[in-house]
Parts: C-alpha cells; structure tokens; sequence
C-alpha cells in the first residue's frame, strides 16, 4: 500500500529537535492514506474542531493575540498554547496565571478560546479520577526513603537496577499481572516519569496535576495543581528511614519553563521560579538533585514555533543550578552566546543568531570528578556554533565547562525547513541529529569508565570522562529527526543497551529502518545481539502506530524492559535478545477510579520503573502523530 508523505510536512512544521515533533489531530488526519479507514478518535476531534474554531479563534485574535503572538516575555507562543490540554488553559484564565489579563472575559469565552487552543472540549470523564486515601493509606511512610536518586535510576544515567531491589527477575517475570492502573482524564500522552518514595508514586500530568499515589491500591494521598503540563519526571529528596523530622521534597518543571518544590507529604508548593524569559522555554529532562543543589536542563519549543513568519531566532539552551530548600538560583550557564540581529529573511522578518541548543535530557553526575555530563541539542539558527550535538562536562559547583566534545558540526535547523517557504530555515539546513537521550557514565567490569551518548543519527559514542577523547562510536540505527536514539540508553556491566525509533521522517534513506533493541560491548562498541521490532502490530493500528522504541528502557542483571510505539511492553533477557514477556497496553483498561481509560504508544522521558516487585509503565503518547492514551499501568507478581 502506497503511504503519503504529506503527513511528514505537517509533523515537521512543528518540530523540536531532540525530542518529539507534534502533530495535531488534523495534520495527523492529513497524513492517513486514502485507503486507509480514519480513526475514530481522529474523526471525533475533527468534527469538534470544526464547532470550535470559529469562537474561541476569535476571542483569542482580539484578547491574547497581541502578546502571544509577538513575543513578548513570558507569554508562550500559540505554538506552545496548543500543546496544552484545553482544561489546564481554561485554569489559567479562570484561577491562575492568567486570571488578571482574563477578567473582562465572560466564561463562555474563556472556555471558547481554551478549547480552541487546546483543540477539544474540556468535558472528561469523572470516573477515570482517583479516590482519595483515608487512614494509613493517606500518610506517607518515613521508613521508605525514595528508591532511586533521580530518573537514570543511578546518579550516572546507567538505568539500572539490581534484581535485589527490582523484585522482578527472569524465574518471576511470567507472574506479572496488571494490578491497577490510573486514567488521567483529559490527557492524550503519559511523559512524566515517576519518583517512589515514602510508599507513594509521584507522577505528573498533561492536565498540569501532580499526584502522590498509594502503591499498593492507586488511591490519591493529595493532588497539587501545576500551571501548565508537567512534562518533566518527578524526582524526590532522600531522607534516613525511620526519621520522623524529616521533611522531604518533590521537585519537576512544567511545560512553559517553570520548575517547582513541593512538600512530599502534603502537597503544599514551597518554591516555584521561572527557568527562563524566554516565551518558548521549556522543560523536558528531570530535574537532578544532588547535594543539596538542583540542577536543572532549559529547553525550548522555539524550534517547532520558527515558521514563515518570525524573528527567528533568540533562545538560548541553558542549565541552572538552585538550591534545593529555598529555590535561590546559584548560576545559570548558557550553552550558546546572546544572539545578535543579522538582517532580514525573504519574508521581511528579522534573522537573529547564534540561537538554541535546548538541552533536553537529565544530566549524569559524576561523584569523584566533581562534574556532570550533559548531552546537547543542535542551534535554531546560523550561525552553528561548538557546543551544539555535543556532549559537555561541567563543573556541578560553578557550571564552568571542562570539556565539550561536538560530534557534528553546522547543525543548526529548526521547523521552517520543511515549509513551502522555508524563510526562517538556516542556510546550513539541518539535519537535525543532535542528543534528545541523556548521557551515561558507565563503569565496565575492568575498571574503566566511559562517557556513552545516544544520537538521532543512530549513532553511539563512548568518550573518555577524563578529556572527553573519543573511544569508538558504532551506527546502530539509521537515524533521522524522528529517527535515532530519542529518550535514553541504559547500562549494565559490559553492555550498552541502545533502543531505536527510525520513525519515517519525509526523507529518502539508502538505509533502512531498523526501529527495535540493540546492545553493544562497552569496550570495543561491537554488537552483542539485536532485536528488532517488526511492524506487524501497527499493520492492524493504522498510521498512529510506528514499531520504534522512542522512551527509555531500564535493565536488571538479568532482563532489559522497553515499551514501544506500538504500545508493547517488551521484557528480553538481557543476555540474548530473546522476548521472556509481552503486555499490549495499547486497548482500553478499567481504572481504580472506575472508569475506562486507553493505552496507546509508549514514547517520551517516561522509561519502565522497577521496583520491590512493582512494574510502572505509562501508555499513550498522542505526539509527534503517535497514538494516544491516558494510562498509567501498574503490574505486580502474582
């Protein structure tokens, strides 16, 4: 069957480099192949944007417009706007940020241009909300300090966990049963990686919610309300079991650049600060907590916004250090100089430069050296500059590079460059390969350390953490914008376990696809073994289903967990490739609040969680065209 290409421009002219590109569900539809029957929740939403338009499209031309769509600080462009839920919108004009600017508006149009922007209603569905804890259940436990320091599961980025502490290994791993799972009304994608500390699950939501969940039943202890989508994991401080002084905190960003702590037995907000300015800042990799210090990766949604008609480009990709307790900033280092005017594009608009390098991962920390390893993205606009697709070390008390290692030079791209009139696109054009994965510091079994790094161009490198020398890079996948290493690699002894997207992207490859699992040999970067994934499944699921491994994976000593596009859970023995267990996530699920919610791709920051026999995974990933789902699955041995 003949597959159109047009969808590919409509993904791509809302692109942002190392992560995801978003696809409404119109340009999703665009994509469909005539032969190919439309989806139903494709045909729901565009029959319903259809009513929508017209009223809150209005209302928001004559209310918001003249600062929304001019840049001016602190007001997210409509590019960021329409990523958000329609609910969370309508909370920021009627209770939050927007509440002052919003209040000569009657509610008919705040709803009216909420739902505009986030293209849906805001009617959800009230079962699928969580019942709140009572006794026991609703208290934290202080005999249960968190079970891993951040996301990478490690403070090195390894993802890995022994079988001690997973509960889980390949004797067991046939017991898995689902034992509850969670509907997050009114969302499309499940991307925030959870924290499990003090008998809870803390997890964020599209909807902007933040939720402490009891581990044994998925009943709520409390909820905090976010501005906007809580794209970021959620990382907990740690405290001594037993302590009963203790006050432990939550700590994550938000999908408009701010970053916030919270009290992990309550809820209450201690802290909350902007990251950055920047009207398309935004915060993608988790946030690590180290010594008392939080250090937080900026990103940016600027690349996706850069159309026929902007000023492009002024973002600067940063990383900003606070301290922990009182959120004062202690310094922020910027990973590209202040742009500068540079003239005029075709369009009459102006062009600024040097631009981007959003830095869209968590970085590893290295204890003995006293630095961490952050892997970068690529520049928005000419000119490119060094510290672009490259991986930098940087000193964890002053935010002083040590040594920065580029691995391509003259990347600097942004969405423009697959418009009809590409007037923002940079003359160096792409291709865009720059580090969505986060870096790992890994230690083999003689002793030596490496620096490994996961790029969209399918390619893996190994450097030396002492000067950042390259050791060897291995091409394992073929690499592209929605192709390559997307979210993370993991590590464990001698093997670097490497998932693959290579989603079709518009461009024509000599190469193919080879969307699925990878593993290489630490010291030489040879292959172990390889599994790829077929795309049997997605023949039957239409053009929402890509087979690739987009989300991170997660190792024991003895299994490798990975979800895909095709929303299968997949769990291979680590040392052959051999699937052991498979769970489809993608259907619809009864949820512990007695309503049904769906599964749909596995994608984004959100990589498996194991733990004391407990198996946490997300399902629904409505970005970048793949299929959505509000489902957060919790499985256990039977």
């Amino acid at each position: 069957m003949q597959r159109k290409n047009v969808w590919v421009a409509a993904v791509l002219a809302a692109a942002f480099a190392a992560c995801s590109l978003i696809a409404t569900a119109a340009e999703v539809q665009s994509q469909t192949s005539a032969h190919e029957p439309e989806a139903p929740w494709l045909t729901a939403e565009k029959a319903l944007k259809g009513k929508i338009n017209a009223r809150g499209g209005e209302v928001f031309s004559k209310n918001c417009a003249v600062c929304h769509e001019r840049g001016v600080a602190h007001a997210p462009s409509p590019y960021i706007l329409k990523i958000m839920t329609a609910s969370s919108i309508y909370n920021a004009l009627t209770t939050g940020a927007m509440r002052v600017q919003s209040a000569a508006l009657s509610d008919e149009d705040k709803k009216a241009v909420a739902e505009y922007l986030g293209g849906a209603n805001m009617a959800g569905d009230p079962k699928l909300a969580p019942p709140y804890c009572t006794g026991a259940a609703a208290q934290i436990d202080l005999n249960r300090p968190p079970a891993f320091p951040g996301w990478g599961m490690t403070r090195t980025n390894t993802r890995y966990v022994d079988n001690k502490t997973a509960g889980i290994d390949a004797n067991s791993v046939g017991k898995l049963r689902l034992k509850w799972a969670l509907g997050f009304e009114g969302a499309n994608r499940v991307r925030s990686q959870p924290a499990l500390a003090g008998g809870a699950i803390f997890i964020g939501s599209q909807e902007g919610q933040v939720y402490a969940l009891n581990r044994a039943t998925g009943c709520v202890r409390w909820k905090y309300v976010a501005t906007a989508e809580v794209r970021t994991g959620i990382v907990a401080s740690s405290w001594q079991a037993g302590d009963s002084s203790a006050k432990p905190q939550v700590y994550f960003g938000d999908i408009i650049g701010n970053v916030y702590a919270l009290d992990a037995a309550t809820g209450a907000q201690l802290w909350k600060r902007k990251a950055d300015p920047h009207p398309s800042t935004t915060l993608t990799g988790t946030p690590v907590l180290y010594q008392g210090t939080l250090y937080v990766p900026v990103s940016s949604l600027e690349e996706g916004a850069a159309g026929e008609n902007y000023d492009c480009c002024t973002f600067r990709g940063s990383i900003i250090a606070y301290e922990a307790g009182s959120g004062k900033r202690l310094w922020q280092t910027y990973m590209v100089d202040k742009p500068i005017y540079r003239g005029m594009n075709a369009a009459g608009h102006k062009n600024f430069g040097p631009s981007g390098i959003a830095l869209w991962n968590s970085p590893a920390i290295d204890e003995q050296r006293g630095v961490m390893y952050i892997a970068t993205g690529d520049n928005y606009s000419t000119p490119a500059t060094s510290n672009s697709d490259a991986v930098l070390a940087m000193d964890l008390k002053t935010g002083k590079i040590k040594w920065s290692h580029q691995v391509l030079e003259n990347d600097a791209w942004n969405g423009s460059c697959v418009l009809p009139s590409p007037n923002a696109c940079p003359p160096e054009s792409g291709p865009d390969h720059d580090f969505g994965a986060a870096a790992i510091l890994a230690t083999a079994s003689n002793g030596r350390q490496y620096v490994l790094a996961g790029a969209k161009s399918g390619i893996v490198y190994a450097f030396d953490p002492e000067d950042g020398k390259l050791i060897w890079q291995t091409k394992v996948g073929r690499g592209g914008i929605l192709a390559g290493v997307h979210f993370g690699m993991a590590t464990h002894g001698d093997a670097v376990y490497v998932p693959i997207n290579d989603a079709a992207d518009g461009r024509h490859y000599e190469e193919p696809a080879k969307p699925g699992m990878y593993v290489l040999d630490i010291h030489s970067g040879n292959f172990l073994w390889k599994a790829p994934i077929d795309d049997g499944v997605c023949k039957d699921r239409g053009v929402t289903c890509s087979p690739g491994i987009a989300a991170p994976v997660t190792v024991t000593d003895d299994l490798v967990l990975s979800g895909a596009g095709d929303g299968r859970l997949r769990i291979y023995a680590a040392g052959s490739g051999r699937i052991l267990w498979e769970y489809d996530t993608a259907v619809p699920t009864p949820t512990v609040g007695g309503g049904i919610g769906r599964g749909g791709s596995i994608g984004g920051g959100f990589g498996p969680v194991i733990d004391s026999g407990t198996l946490i995974v997300p399902s629904g990933y409505g970005f970048a065209g793949r299929t959505p789902g509000n489902l957060l699955l919790v499985f256990g041995i039977d």
